[in-house]
Order: C-alpha cells, then structure tokens, then sequence
C-alpha cells in the first residue's frame, strides 16, 4: 500500500537501543561472577576472530554510569540489555550471588533516574558453564527449572522497576550455531540434538513467562526472535512453494511454537520423516499452550530469497562470512525443500547482508497478520567497518541512511495498521560482535579499541548519535 500520508509515532513509541552483557559487559571473573559457556569457548584458538573474548569487551561493567549518561544526552527512550546469568547464579544454581545483583540495581536505577525505560533480556546466549558441565546445558530438561528459578529470582528483584522483559535472545540462531553448524558453544553437529535441545528451550521460555505472570503487574513479557523473511526467487510455483518451506522451517518452527503452543504440520513432520523430530512428552504442549508471550520482540537485520532445491541439492551451510570481506558467504538450503540465492535487486554489507527496508515492513505484516499480537523490533543495526578521522569525527553517513529506511519502513507497517511498541536499535556503543570481533562496529558510540589493544575504551560520539538524537526529539517526524 501507499500513503499520501503516514500515521505519526505515538508518544509512548519506545525509542531504544540494545546491547547483550557478554559483548559489553567485561568484568568476566569479578565480583563473584561464574564463567559462561561464551568466556571458555572464546579461550578455544580459532573459534573467535582473531581469538577475541569478552573479558574485558567494552567495559560497560565499570563504566555504565558514563554509557547511561550518553543515552540521556540522546534522549533515549528505552535501554534494551541483558543480564549474564552467571553473574546472578555462579554455577547457574544454588547459591545467589548477591554483588550480581547489586551491579544490576545501579544500572536499572540509573536509567529510571535518567527516564529511559529498561528493557531486561532474560537470556542472551551465555549459559553458566557449570551446567553445561553438568547436565548438557540445553540438551536436559534439568535446564527448564533452573532457568525459572532464576527468572523469578530477576522478577522479584527488578518487577516493581522493570515493565518490559524478553526471554530468550535469538532462539534460532544460538540453537542453529550451536548444535547444527557448530561455530559457537556448545560446538555441536547434530540437528536432531539441536531439534532436542531447541524443544527443550521452548518449554523453559513458556515457563519463564507464566512464572512472570505470578510475579510481576502490569509488565509485558516475549521472546525475541532473529526474523529473516523470505521471498520467492520468481513466480515459478516450484519456488513459491520453496518460499512456504523455508518460511515453515526458519519462522513459523520457533513463532508458532510461542504463540500457537504447537509446530507446524509441515516441518514437524519432513523432521519426523528423517528420524529427527523433538520428541514431545506428556504435559509439553499444555505446557506451551499456557506460556504465550504478551508480544513478540523481533531482530531484523535482512531478508532472504528463496528458490527450489533438488533432491541433491546443496545443503546447510557451506560457509559464513565472519571477516568482512564482502562475497565470501555461500547459499545454503536443504535438499528437496528450499535453498538460497542472491537477490539482483539488493545490495549487500560487506558482511553479506542483504540490505532491505521494505523487507522489515513486509516481515512486521506477516508476524501481525498470523500471530494477532503487539511488536518490539528489539534489534535493527548496522555493522560496518568505521574510520575514527581527525578531531575525533566518526562519518558514518551509511549508518545513517540504513536506520533512517528502516525507521521509515516501521512508520508504514503502523500505519497499515500494526501495534508496533517500539524500535531498539543494534546498538548503542560499539561492543564484540560474538564472531566477528572488535572491527565490525554497530553502535552511535565508537569505542576506542580494537582485536590487539583495548588501548583506553574512550567513548566517541559518531554522526549517527546526533541523528537519532533528532529523531527521538522529533518521535520520527525528522528522519
């Protein structure tokens, strides 16, 4: 559809921006904190570009009083950030660690203080060690209760406070990475531990959210999904029909689980046909039908294109652009159901992602269309290799333009008629890029570090923090 006119923001329309406790944080082995499967994968040579870690990442652990105070200079409306479940539970169990919980006191009171709303994600990718040691991490259901316990240890401490949680960051990918492709922790090849262990991660998000239903008022609760919708290469029905399989098995296998209690037809049953599919115990779905979220959080970041794949066709993931040298990615797809190809029409980072603004609106209508519920886009950024000039000048005008098409493209889903919450950009200050280090650069703030040298982590604004200062004022008007 298009407008004459497009529907304003509304007043409450929650301007944010995003960041995960591992990728700022530093402070790993301080104040009590446990190791996370994240801080020894990253000791592994090889796993991380040029072997870089979160031990000291961007500081934010020491210096969050300077971060929140550039947030207030920008006018930010909401502060998305997680917190590291080994700084709360050492050992992910037993003993709570109370200096944890102190340090994300000062945060959250610090950002109340300064009128931007906290945004709590529950879980960002870095499980306590101790219980993947244990038990297998994600692979027991063992993991279903100590994940509660220590969600209602956060809803007790920080529900009076905190209004907007997220669960689980990115579901799909850290499963899809971890125990399919196995390039992050646990390192693991093999997708029916993968669909095993995805199931189980599922039941332990609809737990977590009918336990916050029992703890906190007046509070909104969903996870956050790594949505990346699909188009069809042509209108050759071999490959719109390749597009509803890919869609079935990248989207709707984790969305319909969350909203619906169930998976689809399709892809439950191409997985049971292999020998694959999760196995489904007795009280599963009743379980999964009680824990339906109050909105779904989505990060967007491209779209892809889809085409048909013979019954010998290319297969899983050949390889992952992790560098920055621009065309080093390979399409993957699965045999017999779908596989990927370049879109003609769009241009790419030098990551390899497709650069699409429209394709942020069409995702933000499907999910709206099928699951009826409000929207958090929790993360939407650019990662780009930025050039600190004389006079400490950062011109990251592509930046700039990415946001601002993205910004324009959640403007025309609300106004054809989508609860969109709020739009959190990826992110606020520079910080580790899990695979990619130091050198591929999200943020407004530059941090004055590289893979070799923390050097001295001082924050520089760049171009794009006065911009969207401008936009927070305007609430979207001046794009």
């Amino acid at each position: 559809m298009i407008f004459n006119e497009l529907d304003k923001f509304k007043e409450s329309f929650l301007w944010g921006s995003a960041s995960a406790a591992y990728q700022v944080e530093g402070g790993y082995n301080i104040d009590g904190k446990g190791l996370s499967i994240w801080d020894k994968f990253s000791e592994i040579p090889g796993t991380t570009y040029k072997n870089t870690n979160g031990k000291i990442a961007v500081d934010h652990y020491k210096q969050f009083k300077k971060d929140v105070s550039l947030m207030k200079e920008m006018g930010l409306k909401a502060y998305r950030f997680s917190i590291a479940w080994s700084r709360i539970y050492p050992n992910g169990r037993g003993e709570i660690n109370e200096k944890g919980l102190e340090f994300y006191d000062d945060l959250i009171d610090e950002l109340i203080d300064n009128n931007i709303k906290p945004i709590i994600t529950i879980y960002h990718w870095d499980l306590p060690q101790y219980l993947q040691d244990l038990y297998g991490g994600w692979e027991s259901r063992e993991i279903v209760d100590d994940f509660n316990n220590y969600c209602i240890t956060l809803y007790k401490r920080y529900g009076e406070k905190v209004k907007y949680w997220v669960t689980l960051n990115e579901q799909n990918i850290f499963m899809l990475l971890g125990y399919k492709i196995g390039i992050h922790p646990p390192r693991v090849k093999d997708e029916k531990r993968m669909l095993k262990a995805n199931h189980i991660a599922s039941l332990a998000n609809a737990k977590a959210i009918i336990s916050f239903r029992e703890y906190v008022t007046n509070g909104m609760i969903g996870p956050s999904f790594a949505f990346t919708p699909n188009y069809a290469y042509t209108c050759k029905p071999e490959d719109v029909l390749a597009r509803e399989n890919a869609e079935d098995m990248n989207c709707h296998w984790w969305l319909d689980i969350y909203c619906f209690g169930n998976y689809p037809a399709f892809a439950f049953n191409f997985y049971e046909k292999q020998g694959i599919a999760p196995e489904i115990e007795d009280g599963d779905l009743e379980l999964l039908e009680k824990g339906k979220p109050d909105f779904i959080g989505i990060n967007y970041y491209r779209s892809e294109t889809i085409e048909e794949n013979d019954i010998n066709g290319i297969s899983n993931f050949h390889e992952i652009n992790t560098s920055g040298k621009k065309g080093t990615s390979k399409d993957y797809g699965i045999p017999g159901s779908f596989k990927t190809i370049k879109n003609p029409y769009l241009e790419r980072t030098n990551w390899d992602w497709e650069i699409d603004p429209t394709g942020l609106r069409v995702g933000i209508r499907r999910i709206n269309s099928r699951y009826r519920l409000p929207i958090l886009v929790t993360e939407n950024g650019l990662g780009e290799f930025d050039k600190l000039e004389a006079g400490d000048e950062i011109n990251d005008d592509y930046r700039i333009d990415f946001i601002r098409n993205h910004i324009l493209a959640c403007r025309q889903a609300i106004t054809d008629g989508v609860e969109l919450l709020g739009y959190c950009t990826w992110s606020f200050t520079d910080l580790l890029s899990w695979l990619n280090g130091y050198q591929k650069r999200y943020g407004f703030v530059y941090v004055n570090r590289d893979e070799n040298n923390e050097k001295d982590l001082r924050r520089i604004k760049k171009k794009s923090f006065y911009w969207y200062k401008n936009v927070i004022k305007t609430n979207g008007e001046e794009l």
